[in-house]
């Protein structure tokens, strides 16, 4: 039996160790240049814990001849200030302006990190944040823990520029769409040729769709499909220069709607439909059995609806 003192020694050690672990709080993020004057920063295919902060989305910023814009700022406030740091050991020139692509909270509740400048989203975006942020906030701190210590939401102030806008040299196209939430923004930069694509995209993670319309969403995915872009940055997921981001995700939608619409029309309870296999390609993603069930239990009862509407 070990001594009293050896074990007393041990669980100071390891309580010392956890207080460390807890007081790092580090994202240690590491923007990655894509294209001229574009990073990234790309998060982890997974889902919110308190492993990884809620560290699971994908930033980015653009450094024009006047200074930075920012896509998205993250999860918590700390996420949205070690973000302004990242920008910082990339230039000196100062951030003008933070676009919110969407409402949900890996997109946006880091906002605090850059209060000082104007943050700007689609109408609809703005209302979501406002009504829903507390609530947002209050989830991620139970999933992320002290990660999101401090979080609060501030939402966007203005309104995106009809269109688009010009900044330091960078031409950018708005591009105001709804499918994955009632808005989603996605941004063209025409000088380099980047599309930001925020949610409306996902690569090798498995869709999220809480707020979804699978319709309005491929809907959007045929706009984004004409774009003339070089390359696609994704809500979640590395970056793409080729198609097959936007042809996982509608491959991933069609599946989802076709799956549920046939279970609803077979009368299946959900327990039934949670059962259901994947098809190999989907079951490979990252998350896609999870994210399936959250499916079923966001949209499933729209298709039984329609299905009885139907048989009226």
């Amino acid at each position: 039996m070990a001594a009293p003192w050896r074990l007393l020694v041990l669980a100071c050690t390891v309580l010392l160790a956890s207080t460390l672990a807890a007081q790092d709080f580090d994202y240690r993020l590491v923007p990655k240049q894509v294209a001229p004057d574009t990073w990234v920063v790309v998060g982890r295919t997974e889902d919110f814990s308190r492993q990884n902060g809620g560290n699971i989305v994908n930033t980015a910023f653009v450094v024009t001849r006047d200074g930075v814009v920012v896509i998205d700022t993250g999860a918590t406030r700390r996420y949205g200030e070690q973000l302004r740091a990242a920008i910082r050991a990339v230039t000196d020139r100062p951030v003008l302006r933070v676009w919110n692509t969407h409402h949900h909270p890996d997109h946006f509740l880091g906002n605090q990190g850059f209060a000082d400048v104007p943050i700007a989203a689609l109408p609809l975006t703005r209302a979501g944040q406002q009504s829903d942020g507390a609530a947002f906030a209050d989830n991620v701190y139970r999933m992320a823990g002290d990660w999101a210590k401090g979080t609060e939401p501030l939402p966007a102030a203005q309104d995106v520029k009809e269109g688009g806008e010009s900044i330091g040299g960078h031409d950018f196209v708005f591009l105001g769409l709804s499918g994955h939430t009632v808005a989603d923004l996605a941004i063209l930069d025409r000088t380099t040729g980047v599309l930001f694509a925020g949610d409306l995209v996902f690569y090798n993670r498995a869709p999220t769709t809480p707020h979804a319309s699978i319709a309005g969403w491929r809907a959007a995915l045929q706009q984004i499909e004409r774009q003339h872009y070089r390359l696609l940055i994704p809500g979640h997921g590395e970056p793409v220069s080729d198609g097959r981001a936007v042809a996982q995700t509608r491959r991933w939608l069609e599946w989802v709607d076709g799956t549920l619409r046939e279970a609803a029309t077979l009368g299946q309870e959900m327990t039934e439909v949670l059962a259901r296999p994947l098809p190999a390609d989907l079951a490979a993603i990252a998350l896609s059995r999870e994210e399936f069930a959250r499916s079923i239990a966001h949209l499933y009862r729209g298709y039984e609806a329609a299905t009885l509407h139907k048989a009226r």
